[in-house]
């Protein structure tokens, strides 16, 4: 171990090696499949596929910058009238339909009763842990899964094949079988009392494109959130944004471990590592600041680096931008005084360095946004008023309001 001279009075530590490849990424290896990686991608429908021999059908790995081992991505395509194979697994996982229509057969072993739901492009639900399902297509033309899992997690702490797809212990207290368990419930509650926050407790949106979405105004004027909890897991959290035509969140950094996908409409995201500052075009680093533009099906790390970037998200079409949430959720969370501290990441950023207000942030962010409206033939319809009023961060705001 090699000890570096104090900077901002924290000691860095540096290894001499290269820490090995973890279980995950040598499973990812060992399936022989390509794995996506980057801030995002366009479209997931133009991302490379190949024939999966465990899964069936045609498949991607997808590792952004972000995702840090804390869960696992891909995409599988199931061909016209096929199927994929039976599988269970010791770890969650989530599914998305980006597009085409099927249905999921669900079954337990020692057990004759299996439960069938169908399903559409914009589909949300969850296999309960370690709970053999199928997916089937029985339409003529393909269909597109995001399937989302703590895979990575798991695989690290028990790195046997065996264990994680043979084990016959049965989640009773996940999945009972009942008729209902994949019944949609489609209103939304708070997510325990006195929460600014609410959830969809549900094991299948049938579209989460036109799902029910409060407005909470958090991100941005106008901008709804609520959470999204399925088949009883503790580690995958799932949240859908809603953004209005003509508006875009503040700069804000929280911890790693979250993809985006877009749901509906179109619009991009801005990621820069907060030591470049909330100004980074006035202090002449806008060339490290990345882009990434995304439409329905697209993806975009919502963390990037070490849970220390700055990132924004802008809707950009005559219609609202609708996101959803994949992988983990991390917290900031208030550290002494009014320091900010990154649940998960150890990271301090310092007094209000968690988040760029509109009052703060670069004049170029949105010179930029009004030229990419402009070319879609949408309007600006932030309220001018907040660039003089939002000094505050939604923190600090929520905390004086008692609310945290």
């Amino acid at each position: 171990m090699v000890q570096k001279p104090m900077k901002d009075n924290v000691m860095e530590l540096h290894w001499p090696t290269q820490r090995g490849r973890s279980a995950y990424e040598l499973f990812m290896e060992e399936e022989n499949l390509p794995i996506y990686g980057g801030l995002g991608i366009y479209d997931s429908r133009q991302l490379p596929l190949k024939p999966w021999k465990r899964m069936g059908g045609k498949g991607t790995y997808i590792e952004l910058d972000g995702q840090a081992g804390y869960f696992g991505m891909y995409v599988v395509e199931i061909p016209a009238g096929g199927v994929l194979n039976p599988e269970r697994h010791f770890y969650e996982e989530t599914l998305f339909a980006i597009e085409g229509r099927g249905s999921t057969e669900i079954w337990q072993d020692g057990s004759s009763k299996k439960q069938t739901f169908e399903w559409q492009g914009g589909a949300f639900f969850a296999p309960p842990l370690n709970v053999w399902h199928r997916l089937v297509n029985a339409t003529s033309n393909p269909v597109l899964i995001v399937g989302t899992t703590s895979a990575p997690t798991v695989m690290d702490m028990f790195p046997n094949r065996e264990f994680i797809f043979e084990n016959p212990f049965q989640f009773r207290d996940r999945y009972d079988g009942g008729d209902d368990f994949f019944k949609s419930k489609d209103e939304a509650q708070p997510r325990e009392e006195g929460s600014p926050f609410w959830d969809l407790r549900t094991n299948l949106v049938p579209d989460v494109a036109t799902c029910m979405v409060p407005q909470l105004n958090r991100r941005a004027p106008g901008q709804g959130n609520v959470g999204v909890r399925m088949a009883g897991n503790t580690y995958l959290t799932n949240g859908i944004f809603d953004y209005p035509s003509g508006r875009y969140s503040t700069g804000h950094c929280h911890a790693a471990g979250r993809v985006l996908v877009c749901l509906k409409g179109k619009g991009y995201s801005l990621n820069w590592d907060s030591r470049l500052g909330k100004r980074p075009w006035e202090s002449g680093n806008g060339h490290l600041v990345n882009r990434q533009d995304y439409i329905p099906g697209g993806f975009v790390t919502a963390a990037p680096g070490s849970g220390d970037w700055f990132h924004q998200h802008f809707s950009t079409a005559k219609e609202s931008l609708r996101t959803m949430r994949l992988g983990t959720h991390g917290e900031l969370r208030e550290g002494p005084g009014e320091e900010i501290e990154m649940a998960g990441g150890g990271v301090f950023l310092g007094p209000g360095r968690h988040e760029v207000t509109y009052s703060e942030e670069d004049p170029q962010v949105r010179k930029d946004y009004m030229e990419a409206l402009k070319k879609e033939g949408a309007e600006f319809t932030m309220p001018e008023e907040i660039y003089r009023t939002h000094t505050k961060s939604r923190y600090t705001l929520e905390r004086e309001q008692g609310i945290r």
